[in-house]
């Protein structure tokens, strides 16, 4: 012990020596929100823009627009999501099994402190996205029916009003009009100006069909362009454009690329021309001269249109790359992850609720299949017929000892009958006026009178009456 002393004495004395006081290091309490965003600031600023390859699982597409799923490569995995603002450019459909590399920002997600890709990009491994595209939403639209022949409408002969969309400037619109004037002089041709390639290119399309559809200007629809790459023709495999040309009222004609080339526009429209020039020639059966103008002022619109959007991407880029933009946008993402999460909680909630509910349902309806009815409605027939046995018993007693009461009184009622005193050999007497003579005074000679017999009646005229007290005649 007093060594122990020493020992701190000469430590202390050590430290005054060099002039200075020990400071044990200061303690740093984190709240787990800061401490959390704080390595989430220094993971994004690491990996802000990374490549990650794996399969997808667990994947999910609620209603907001945001897609969910799991990034996994052998025994590792990692959360990825993508927000609508992303997950709209998509030109294909990711699920489950899909090999793919995914492109986006490394960040954490606060509420539940996990790890996870903030995705932007998505690229199928192996085939291309293009082709991974056309191919699901041609199984899809199949199945829907949406390709049957009996739902394809006819085409016009003799069209008086056709009505274009492309490019003004595509070849293909010249090789139409080509065809047209030297088949058709009486023919109206009224052109939509769309964009044929590009991102704007299949709304624009989709936006002159229904156009027309809505101004019913026009007896059938050409939609066509020039051949090109699957990229140039990636807007004729748009879900939108598709679903425009199928619910078109009027006949459409796609006349998209070559002989060739094959786009889902191709299978939706009510026929398929091989090239624009075909497409002519099928809509005009006879030949007749067409006469078209290009509309200047529309394109003249349409490229002023284009040099707006042009310049209002640019501004919106510039203000997208401010930092407080950036962190705006990112909270607001974080709150739409977060209402997903809720929402997909909430969902799975009422799923376990109908589950327990159901298996109650077949708890009771298994009881109900074991309780014997039959045998319960036997007993009750049983008791029934017992019933009913003893009550004809009762009534049958009942109607015998009425029956001999009936005839007692009825053989007692036929002693007391007038009629069966005339049946021994009386008669009841009446005079001329009906009244019955009890008396011999109530007659007099001469007088007629009837008799009632136990059969039949006798009339008869008085001759001479007597008294039975004074025992004397009288004439």
């Amino acid at each position: 012990m007093d060594g122990g002393k020493a020992k701190l004495r000469s430590t202390m004395s050590v430290t005054d020596q060099l002039g200075f006081k020990f400071q044990p290091p200061e303690r740093r309490v984190w709240t787990v929100r800061g401490l959390v965003a704080a390595v989430r600031t220094l993971v994004e600023q690491e990996y802000s823009d990374a490549w990650v390859e794996g399969e997808i699982s667990n994947f999910r597409a609620p209603d907001s627009g945001h897609l969910y799923f799991t990034l996994k490569d052998g025994s590792a995995q990692i959360r990825a999501v993508m927000f609508r603002s992303s997950a709209r450019l998509l030109r294909f459909r990711p699920a489950d099994g899909m090999q793919v590399m995914v492109r986006g920002r490394v960040t954490i997600y606060e509420d539940r402190g996990e790890l996870q890709i903030a995705a932007e990009h998505i690229e199928p491994k192996g085939a291309g996205g293009l082709q991974v595209a056309f191919e699901q939403l041609k199984a899809k639209l199949e199945a829907e029916g949406l390709f049957a022949a009996e739902r394809k409408k006819a085409i016009p002969t003799l069209p008086a009003r056709i009505g274009i969309v492309t490019s003004p400037q595509a070849a293909a619109l010249r090789d139409i009009l080509n065809v047209l004037l030297r088949r058709h002089h009486t023919a109206n041709v009224m052109i939509y100006p769309a964009q044929v390639q590009g991102e704007a290119a299949a709304l624009e399309v989709a936006g002159g069909v229904r156009y027309f559809n809505r101004s019913r200007s026009v007896e059938v629809i050409i939609v066509g362009r020039g051949g090109g790459s699957a990229e140039d023709l990636a807007a004729f495999n748009d879900e939108g454009l598709a679903r425009a040309v199928a619910g078109s009222e009027i006949p459409v004609i796609s006349a998209v690329g070559h002989e060739t080339d094959f786009t889902i526009v191709d299978f939706v429209a009510d026929l398929r021309a091989p090239t624009p020039s075909a497409a002519a020639e099928l809509v005009i059966r006879s030949r007749v001269e067409v006469e078209n103008q290009a509309d200047a002022a529309r394109e003249r619109l349409v490229r002023a249109m284009e040099r707006r959007l042009l310049q209002a991407r640019h501004a919106l880029m510039e203000r997208a790359q401010d930092g407080a933009f950036a962190r705006m946008m990112d909270l607001i993402r974080q709150r739409q992850q977060k209402l997903d999460d809720l929402t997909y909680r909430l969902e799975r909630g009422e799923r376990q609720t109908l589950e327990r509910w159901r298996r109650q349902w077949e708890t009771v309806a298994a009881a109900v299949r074991h309780y014997d009815a039959r045998r319960v409605l036997a007993g009750i027939r049983a008791e029934l017929e017992a019933v009913t046995t003893a009550t004809a018993a009762a009534m049958r007693n009942q109607l015998l000892q009425n029956k001999v009461r009936l005839e007692r009184m009825g053989r007692a009622l036929e002693m007391l009958s007038p009629l069966a005193i005339l049946e021994r050999g009386y008669a009841l007497v009446f005079d001329g006026t009906g009244r019955l003579v009890k008396d011999a005074a109530q007659v007099q000679a001469g007088q007629e009178i009837s008799a009632r017999l136990a059969r039949g009646e006798i009339r008869a005229t008085v001759k001479k009456t007597t008294e039975e007290i004074s025992g004397q005649e009288n004439q």
